[in-house]
């Protein structure tokens, strides 16, 4: 594997590292005003998914042992985009953003930066990383696996998720 990818992996390594240290910062505040979880046996689908993903990319772009690929820069300039987007999902949500379904009843819902045009934004940044960043890295059947699992998750977490939100209210 070219040394910029092990950058790239140390990158976000670190940065899903300090997504979970602000998820659980975020429950622990969020219990404490009286939230509840919900969903709770799909989360470790999540986790499996999240961190076969990184196992899977290693392991296809090592498979490749192409120790000569360049960064393409359309798809390392998308990839940035979306990072932004993701930024900008959390910064919105605030104290209410979490990688778990969890809800505080009698607090309406956030309908300012992304999520006041689309209801999932966060779900389509991931599927979306899923995507572009094995492709930066070439691995083309981890691109087309983990979008798939993704969406199969999804399946189960967004109905839960409506479900949840729809009872706090």
């Amino acid at each position: 594997m070219a040394g910029w990818m092990w950058i790239f992996i140390g990158f976000l390594s670190v940065q899903r590292g300090l997504e979970l240290v602000i998820a659980k910062q975020n429950e622990r505040w969020m219990l404490q005003q009286g939230a509840v979880e919900r969903g709770q046996r799909h989360y470790k689908l999540f986790i499996a998914v999240h961190i076969l993903f990184f196992i899977a990319l290693i392991a296809e772009t090592s498979w490749r042992n192409d120790q000569a690929m360049t960064l393409n820069l359309v798809l390392f300039t998308l990839f940035i985009i979306v990072q932004l987007l993701r930024v900008w999902c959390i910064t919105a949500l605030g104290r209410f953003w979490n990688t778990k379904i969890i809800v505080l009843p009698g607090v309406s819902l956030i309908q300012k930066g992304p999520y006041k045009y689309v209801k999932h934004p966060n779900y389509i940044v991931v599927a979306l990383e899923f995507i572009i960043i094995p492709l930066l890295f070439g691995a083309y059947y981890t691109a087309f696996l983990f979008p798939m699992l993704h969406f199969l998750l999804l399946k189960v977490r967004i109905p839960q998720e409506e479900r949840a939100l729809t009872t706090a209210k």
